[in-house]
């Protein structure tokens, strides 16, 4: 294959997953307040990491990780959440929460939603709320 041709095609696997993580953030947020969530913040970033969305669940802030894959063949998108993306997303609510500066700080959670988006399939989500604790 040449050389352009690989460009081309790691280029169009680039956009594509790109494209469906943000499908996967828009359908997400819209399941989750239509739980009842009220949606703070989208695509918060910090230094040393990010946080897809920031919810209000009643008096709880809920810090929400998306997860998007196209099948099932590299295992469910919640396992990719490992022990450094965890790390990284307590860094990022732990600076969010000092941005904010409330006081008292409200009780927090660290959920995962899940989005396969098979093709010719409608989007299946899932929402592991309080996936991981500040430890991990």
């Amino acid at each position: 294959m040449p050389a352009a041709t690989a460009v081309r095609e790691d280029g169009e696997r680039y956009r594509a997953a790109r494209d469906l993580g943000r499908r996967a953030e828009d359908e997400a947020a819209r399941y989750l307040e239509g739980r009842g969530l009220r949606l703070v913040a989208r695509s918060f970033r910090a230094r040393g990491g990010e946080i897809d969305l920031i919810a209000q669940d009643g008096a709880t802030l809920v810090f929400v990780e998306v997860k998007a894959r196209a099948s099932l063949s590299w295992g469910r998108p919640s396992e990719a959440v490992g022990p450094v993306k965890r790390a990284r997303m307590v860094t990022a609510a732990r600076l969010f929460l000092m941005r904010r500066g409330a006081r008292p700080e409200p009780p927090c959670r660290f959920d995962v939603v899940e989005v396969l988006a098979r093709p010719g399939e409608p989007l299946r989500i899932r929402h592991l709320a309080n996936a991981f604790g500040v430890d991990g």
